[in-house]
C-alpha cells in the first residue's frame, strides 16, 4: 500500500499532566508547559465556561463564604480562650470564676460556623465537579466529531499518539485542573487577604514581624526551584525515553525473542532506568526539602510571635486569646502563599492543555461547499482525466493519469511499490482532493458530490484488515447495520469463513480483542471480505484483499469475489499477478503514470514492463502459468 513519506521520531514522549509530585506532576519546582497565546486561550476557555456562569457564581459565593467562616473561627476561639483565662485569674483574685455560659455560646457559634463552612465547601465542590466534567464531556465529543471531519491529509502530519493525547491527557488535565485551580485561587487569595486583615486587627506589630519572615521563605523557595528545575526536566526526558522503550520492546517482543536480544534490551533499559532514578531522586529530594524547611522557618516565626506576644500581654496591650488566634492566623497565612505558587503552575498547564485542544478543534476540515449532485444507483462508468496529485504538493505521486472504465468492468491496477496504485483509489473516494485533472463517475465530477454520498456506493477491502473490539457477528454486520443474522451468515459462507467461525468457542458471538490477535491475520482478512460482501455495494475496491490468506483459501475467495463482482465495476490492486489474469483491463502503473494497459494476454504479448513484472514472479519455478 502506498503511503506519503513522513518523518517519525524514534520515540514520542507525550506530555502528561498529573497532580502531586510524581513524574509529570506539578509539585513546586516541577517544569510546566506554557501556552503560546495565554490570553487568547483564556478567552476561548471562558466562552466554554460561559453557559455555566450562574453555577460558577454560586461556586464563588460558596467558596468565599466557606473561607470567611474559616477565617472568623480563630478570632472567636481566641475569645473563648480569653474568657477562660480571665475567669481563672479572676477566681484566683476572689471573683466569680469562669463564665461557662458565655463559653458555651461562643463554642456553639463556632460549631455553627464550621458546619456552615463544611456545607459550603461540599456544595461548591459538587457543583464545580459537575461543571468541569460537563465541559470535558463536550470537548471530547467535539474532538471525536472533529476527527470525522478532518481531511486525510491532516492524519499524514499528525501521529495517532498526538491525537490520542488531545482526547485523553489534555482534556483530563483541563477538567481536573479547572476543578482544583479555580477554587484554590479563590480560597487562597481570600484567605490571605482575610487573614492579613484579622492579624492587623489583633496587632500591627506582630503582623509586621510575620511579614518580615516571608522574604526568607521566598528566597529559599527560589533557590530550591532553580536547583530542582533541571532535574525535573531531565526526569521528564528520561521518563519519555523509558516509556518509548517499553512500548517499543513490548510491541516487538516476538522479534526480540527471535533474535535473542533479551540481554541487550535489558541492558539498554537498565541504563535509561538508572538515569531516571538519578534525576528523579534529586528532583524529589530537593522539592521535598521545601515543606520541612518552610515549616522550620515558620516555627522560628512562631517563637518570635510567642515572645513578642507574651511581652505585649504582660504590658496588658493584648489578650492571651488574641495571641492564640494570631498564631493560628499566622499558620493560615503562610499556607495559602505556597498554594498560590502551586496554583499558578496548575493554571499555566491548564491553559496550555486547553490551547492544544482548541488548536485541534480549529484545524482544517473537509468542506462540502460544491456538493450539487446526488448519485442514484451507480452504473459504474469511471473516467480519470489527466489526474495529478501529491501528498506533498512539491513531490507528485500521480503525474498524469488518464483511464476510462466502463460499467461492470473488472479493472486491475498493478505496478511496483510506490507507483501510486492505492493513491488512485483514495482519490476515487475523495479521501484526498486532486491537484489537477478530474475524476468522473457516471458523467458526474466527484468534486460535485458529497463525500458521504459518494462513499456509500463503494465497498472496500484493504490490505490492513481493521476489526474492532466486539463479536465476529458485529464486525461482519458493520458493512450493513440493518442486516439480519441470516444475511450475516450468508456473507460469511460466501467469504469461506463460516466453517472456521463454527469451530470457535462462541461461534459468531466470540469477542475479538482490541488488536484482534485472538485470530490469525488471514482470518481477519476473511471477516473483512465477508463485511464487504454483506454491504453489497455498487462498486468494489479490493486492495491486496487476499494477501494474507493461503493459496487454497485464495482460490475459494476468488470464486466468491467473482460472483460478487459480476455486474459491478471493480478495482483490484494486486501484487500477485496470477490473481488478476481474468481482469477485463489491467492498468500498469510506474512512477505515477500508466505505462501500459490491456488484457493479461495482450500485455504479455507486448513483452513490456508488465511482462517483466510477471516473469519476475515466476522465474524461480521455471515456467509461466497459462
Amino acid at each position: 500500500m502506498d503511503r506519503p513519506e513522513r518523518q517519525k521520531s524514534e520515540q514520542q514522549a507525550l506530555p502528561a499532566f498529573r497532580g502531586g509530585r510524581g513524574p509529570g506532576g506539578h509539585g513546586l519546582g516541577a517544569p510546566v508547559q506554557k501556552a503560546k497565546d495565554f490570553s487568547g486561550t483564556v478567552k476561548k476557555l471562558a466562552r466554554r465556561i460561559s453557559p455555566y456562569a450562574f453555577a460558577v457564581v454560586i461556586v464563588v459565593l460558596f467558596a468565599l463564604g466557606a473561607t470567611v467562616f474559616t477565617i472568623v473561627g480563630p478570632k472567636i476561639l481566641g475569645t473563648a480562650t480569653t474568657t477562660i483565662f480571665e475567669g481563672i485569674t479572676g477566681k484566683l483574685a476572689g471573683g466569680d470564676g469562669i463564665d461557662f455560659a458565655r463559653i458555651a455560646r461562643i463554642l456553639s457559634t463556632l460549631i455553627v460556623l464550621y458546619v456552615l463552612s463544611a456545607l459550603f465547601m461540599f456544595s461548591q465542590g459538587y457543583i464545580m465537579s459537575t461543571v468541569t466534567q460537563r465541559i470535558s464531556k463536550a470537548l471530547r465529543k467535539d474532538v471525536a466529531d472533529k476527527i470525522h471531519r478532518m481531511p486525510m491529509r491532516s492524519f499524514d502530519s499528525t501521529t495517532h499518539g498526538e491525537i490520542l493525547s488531545r482526547v485523553t491527557n489534555d482534556i483530563d488535565t483541563l477538567g481536573q485542573n479547572l476543578n482544583q485551580g479555580l477554587i484554590q485561587v479563590l480560597t487562597s487569595i481570600t484567605t490571605m487577604v482575610g487573614v492579613l486583615v484579622m492579624m492587623l486587627s489583633i496587632s500591627w506589630l506582630m503582623t509586621m514581624v510575620t511579614l518580615v519572615i516571608l522574604p526568607i521563605s521566598f528566597l529559599f523557595i527560589a533557590r530550591v526551584v532553580k536547583s530542582s528545575q533541571k532535574h525535573f526536566i531531565e526526569q521528564q526526558k528520561s521518563l519519555g525515553t523509558i516509556n518509548g522503550q517499553v512500548e517499543e520492546v513490548y510491541s516487538g517482543h516476538i522479534v526480540v525473542k527471535a533474535f535473542c536480544a533479551e540481554d541487550r534490551v535489558v541492558d539498554a533499559f537498565n541504563e535509561v532506568n538508572e538515569k531516571l532514578y538519578d534525576s528523579a531522586w534529586k528532583s524529589q529530594f530537593l522539592s521535598g526539602l521545601m515543606m520541612p524547611v518552610m515549616q522550620g522557618i515558620g516555627d522560628l516565626g512562631y517563637v518570635a510571635i510567642a515572645l513578642l506576644g507574651g511581652s505585649l500581654a504582660i504590658r496588658g496591650t493584648i489578650s492571651v486569646g488574641d495571641i492564640q488566634a494570631f498564631i493560628q492566623y499566622m499558620r493560615n497565612f503562610t499556607h495559602p502563599i505556597a498554594q498560590v505558587a502551586q496554583v499558578t503552575n496548575l493554571l499555566q498547564s491548564t491553559v496550555a492543555a486547553a490551547e492544544r485542544v482548541f488548536e485541534f478543534l480549529e484545524g482544517e476540515e473537509e468542506t462540502e461547499e460544491h456538493a450539487s449532485c446526488i448519485l442514484g444507483r451507480l452504473s459504474g462508468d469511471v473516467d480519470f482525466d489527466h489526474v495529478r496529485f501529491g501528498y506533498d504538493k512539491t513531490v507528485p505521486v500521480i503525474k498524469d493519469f488518464s483511464a476510462k472504465v466502463g460499467q461492470g468492468m473488472k479493472v486491475a491496477i498493478v505496478g511496483p511499490t510506490g507507483a501510486g496504485k492505492t493513491t488512485m483509489v483514495k482519490l476515487l473516494m475523495r479521501f484526498y482532493e486532486l491537484d489537477g485533472g478530474t475524476i468522473s463517475i457516471d458523467g458526474k465530477d466527484i468534486s460535485t458530490l458529497s463525500r458521504s454520498d459518494l462513499r456509500s456506493h463503494f465497498g472496500m477491502v484493504l490490505q490492513d484488515a481493521w476489526l474492532f473490539n466486539g463479536t465476529i457477528r458485529e464486525n461482519i454486520r458493520y458493512g450493513r447495520l440493518d442486516a439480519t443474522d441470516d444475511e450475516v451468515v450468508a456473507a460469511a459462507k460466501a467469504a469461506r469463513i463460516d466453517h472456521f467461525i463454527h469451530t470457535l468457542p462462541d461461534g459468531y458471538d466470540m469477542v475479538l480483542n482490541e488488536e484482534s490477535s485472538n485470530i490469525s491475520q488471514g482470518q481477519r482478512q476473511l471477516i473483512t471480505i465477508a463485511r464487504a460482501i454483506l454491504a453489497n455495494p455498487s462498486t468494489l475496491i479490493l486492495d491486496e484483499a487476499t494477501s494474507s490468506v493461503d493459496t487454497r483459501t485464495e482460490v475459494l475467495i476468488q470464486e466468491a469475489m467473482d460472483h460478487l463482482m459480476a455486474g459491478r465495476t471493480s478495482f483490484i490492486i494486486a501484487h500477485r499477478l496470477s490473481t488478476i489474469r481474468n481482469a477485463d483491463i489491467i492498468l500498469v502503473m510506474k512512477d505515477g503514470d500508466i505505462v501500459e494497459q490491456g488484457s493479461h494476454e495482450r500485455l504479455l504479448r507486448q513483452n513490456g514492463f508488465y511482462a517483466d513484472l510477471y516473469r519476475a514472479q515466476f522465474e524461480d519455478i521455471g515456467s509461466l502459468p497459462a
